[in-house]
């Protein structure tokens, strides 16, 4: 890589932890960076997932006074989301290249759709909780595990836009805080993003330089996410990650 490249990748980890720790989608951020660098699609993905642990555990810490007696609602919910980022961690490596190729863009587009409908996802859980139509699952139920260990299968295959999914899915089936919610939702984020990258540690190819520099930059955004991600402009968010989704399509498509 060159010097611009290393900076590049690098300013993409600390974004991409930042805007993880707040809602998730940070790899929309990093993946087309990473593709623009002449990495392959299947090495960028595995890559990103290895340097965004320390992005996804530095959030996770920087919550810490949300998960205050949430360790046993943690516990249930990480079980679950292990099993299913191990199961998409699996299937990357399982399916041909191609068909990764072909996935993928259709994946980010969906995540995009995700990104863009948050706002309505998170207007229909207040309402939901205004209501109070039914008494919830402290800990969700076996739906919201089933829910959990589909998108965990998806975050250990790709993962963009997981934590929407987490959020959207643990906000209507929980009756809790949305920074408490949140909170989980960066420990099951890092617990799949683990999990994946020890087992991409032993079978995959990746580039050490761009985990390192994501890993650092992650780390650091984590922090900045948890500390000042919250004053950010919600919509200003959403457009940068939607302008990177649409860019990550195009290099793909024409690849």
């Amino acid at each position: 890589m060159s010097i611009w490249e290393l900076l590049a990748v690098f300013a993409a980890g600390i974004c991409a932890g930042t805007i993880n720790t707040i809602v998730g989608s940070g790899t929309l951020i990093t993946f087309p960076v990473l593709l623009a660098t002449g990495l392959p699609p299947i090495t960028a993905n595995v890559s990103n997932s290895l340097g965004l642990v320390p992005g996804s555990i530095s959030g996770a810490i920087g919550y810490r006074k949300e998960l205050r007696g949430q360790w046993p609602r943690v516990l249930r919910l990480g079980i679950t989301a292990l099993i299913g980022g191990l199961a998409g961690a699996i299937l990357l490596l399982a399916l041909p290249s191609n068909a990764f190729d072909t996935i993928v863009p259709v994946l980010i587009a969906l995540a995009l759709v995700l990104v863009i409908a948050q706002p309505r996802l998170s207007r229909a859980i207040q309402r939901r909780r205004a209501r109070r139509e039914a008494d919830t699952h402290p800990h969700g139920g076996p739906v919201l595990h089933a829910g959990l260990l589909l998108s965990s299968a998806y975050g250990g295959y790709f993962g963009a836009a997981q934590g929407v999914l987490y959020l959207s899915l643990m906000g209507l089936l929980l009756e809790d805080d949305l920074q408490r919610i949140n909170a989980v939702k960066n420990v099951l984020g890092a617990i799949v993003n683990g999990v994946a990258a020890v087992f991409f540690l032993f079978v995959a190819e990746f580039d050490w330089t761009a985990v390192l520099l994501i890993a650092v930059g992650s780390a650091l955004g984590g922090q900045l996410g948890a500390k000042v991600g919250r004053r950010l402009p919600p919509a200003a968010l959403r457009a940068v990650i939607v302008a990177v989704g649409i860019v990550a399509i195009i290099q793909l498509v024409l690849r």
